[in-house]
């Protein structure tokens, strides 16, 4: 998520850890009815319970700026009140959102025309098709500095506008009239309904936008929406509260009238509040596993988020190919995931995770590629020594950069005795920092080493892929590899006409990235928790915005 994270809200609805971007594959809980053709209204058994759902949130907003936006726990916030061309559906396909019908599709692929529904923002303006015009212009015009201005490339002449070689009305994309809008791409794209679903192709409202000026979507009542629900207050750091939007456009589909999210970074608080009935659903870390794991409303669900250490290669000892691969196989994964998480996560020694994304050949690609790295201390040793040699240390002290809630702590202090016991000379001091102000810390690259983690925003490798490029805006720790980026390139452009050939580029690209040990994987994600049996039709999504409110209700 991006970015997406890599992105991907990570709210105790999932490990209370964090990404700097954008996720699961398997619906929480289904609706009792029947989904609409358009992706809109469900029919459900109405009940007279209060519809109110209490979830926990375990980190503040970053932004509720869908441009400015990098991280997945501001995308959950805004996959719920906003919506874009399409969102994903109770089945995880993409649905129409703001589009009334399927468009019409050149027979090149390139240009894609579509009629916009009757729709209105929470203020009563109507959404038209300028609003897209307008957001997806503001995301790649260098004046705005958006981090994720790169997932509009795709759209002609985005890449020359953001790089200062074109102009912003040469933005390929253009409103016919309020309700038609004509996007051209400059390749046929295979995955483009689910891009149009990320948050970063949201429309705006360029008349609100510029009334409120520096002060746009700072606080809850700065904003506006166009989604199944509104933010309706944000109390920072402590709580915020989404809301019914009256003026959405399926608003007949939406069940639920208030969601209520309390700040909780204690997955002790957290417990207790499910306890005592002022939380719907709470997230488990390891130890609480134990003691709930028989409980009825205990489950676990696989994820598609994938942790792993930033390895800054700005620092002496990590510009080192031998240390960082050294680092990566100095401490044993399988025995971080079964002891210190135990909630369904899976040791990673990739990047691209499990069962997100299968190939022409319709084998999935962790399949294809398998384990690039491996435990092997005494490898790891025989590597540290020979680095120490090269670079000229003997003694280095490292600082990782980490999240400031309980499991990120108990994390660090495991990396910390792992790495220290089996890398000689090696002495590691951990950074906890809020959610934004970490992720502000890896952006500036202020940091030697840093607890990451990449959510997917769309369904295809390269949504993992491509932060790794030499100066992408994701890339954040230095790394570059002149053969990894021209794969990269290709599978973005020439080799789109050629999907074999693309697959292959991006399983070679994974291989390099993993030789070259510019990142140690961790773990993929999988979530442990507890959620009340009246809870129904939460949807988990494998990439964008964690999770979906839109047909979630009360029973």
């Amino acid at each position: 998520m991006k970015k997406k994270l890599s992105f991907l809200l990570v709210l105790v609805l999932a490990l209370g850890t964090f990404l700097a971007a954008c996720s699961s594959s398997k619906n929480t809980a289904s609706n009792e009815g029947t989904k609409n053709n358009d992706g809109g209204g469900t029919k459900t058994t109405e009940t007279k319970k209060e519809q109110v759902l209490n979830l926990l949130a375990s980190a503040e907003i970053p932004s509720m700026d869908s441009t400015l936006a990098t991280d997945n726990v501001s995308f959950n916030v805004m996959n719920n009140v906003y919506e874009g061309l399409y969102r994903l559906g109770q089945d995880n396909e993409p649905v129409l959102g703001m589009a009334a019908e399927e468009p019409k599709v050149s027979a090149d692929g390139k240009v894609w025309t579509f009629k916009l529904r009757d729709a209105k923002w929470s203020n009563g303006d109507p959404v038209t098709a300028n609003d897209f015009v307008f957001s997806w212009r503001r995301a790649v015009d260098p004046a705005t500095a958006a981090e994720y201005a790169y997932m509009l490339y795709d759209v002609k002449n985005a890449e020359e506008i953001n790089t200062g070689k074109a102009k912003v009305d040469t933005l390929g994309i253009k409103a016919i009239d309020n309700k038609t809008l004509e996007i051209t791409l400059k390749n046929k794209l295979p995955y483009f309904k689910s891009l149009m679903s990320f948050a970063t192709f949201f429309p705006e409202n360029e008349k609100f936008i510029k009334a409120q000026g520096k002060n746009y979507a700072l606080e809850a009542a700065n904003g506006v929406y166009n989604g199944p629900f509104v933010l309706s207050d944000w109390k920072h750091e402590q709580s915020f509260q989404l809301k019914k939007n009256p003026t959405y456009w399926d608003k007949d589909a939406v069940k639920l009238e208030t969601i209520n999210f309390n700040i909780v970074k204690d997955t002790a608080t957290g417990v207790n509040l499910y306890e005592t009935k002022k939380a719907d659903r709470v997230t488990l870390n390891a130890e609480f596993v134990d003691k709930y794991k028989n409980d009825k409303n205990f489950a676990t669900t696989p994820d598609t988020t994938v942790y792993f250490l930033r390895l800054n290669e700005k620092n002496k000892v990590l510009a080192n190919r031998d240390a960082r691969k050294a680092i990566d196989m100095a401490w044993d994964k399988k025995s971080f995931v079964d002891v210190i998480l135990n909630n369904g996560s899976k040791p990673a020694n990739f990047l691209v995770p499990r069962a997100f994304a299968k190939g022409p050949d319709g084998k999935d690609f962790r399949d294809t590629n398998g384990d690039l790295s491996k435990l092997d201390v005494a490898e790891a040793k025989k590597l540290w020594a020979k680095a120490k040699k090269e670079a000229g240390f003997d003694k280095v002290s490292l600082e990782l950069l980490n999240y400031d809630d309980d499991n990120s702590k108990k994390i660090s202090q495991y990396l910390k005795e792992q790495l220290e016991t089996n890398l000689d000379g090696l002495s590691i001091s951990i950074k906890p920092q809020p959610f934004k102000q970490k992720l502000d810390l890896e952006s500036k690259g202020n940091y030697d080493f840093s607890f990451a983690g990449w959510g997917p925003d769309y369904q295809d490798p390269m949504t993992f892929l491509d932060m790794f490029v030499t100066g992408g805006a994701h890339n954040q720790m230095g790394y570059s590899n002149k053969q990894y980026d021209k794969l990269i390139n290709d599978s973005k452009g020439p080799l789109l006409n050629d999907l074999g050939a693309r697959w292959k580029a991006m399983l070679d690209a994974e291989k390099i990235l993993m030789d070259d040990a510019a990142i140690s994987p961790m773990y993929q994600r999988g979530n442990a928790y507890l959620q009340r049996e009246y809870v129904k039709g939460i949807v988990d999504h494998p990439f964008g915005g964690d999770f979906g409110y839109k047909w979630a209700y009360i029973q």
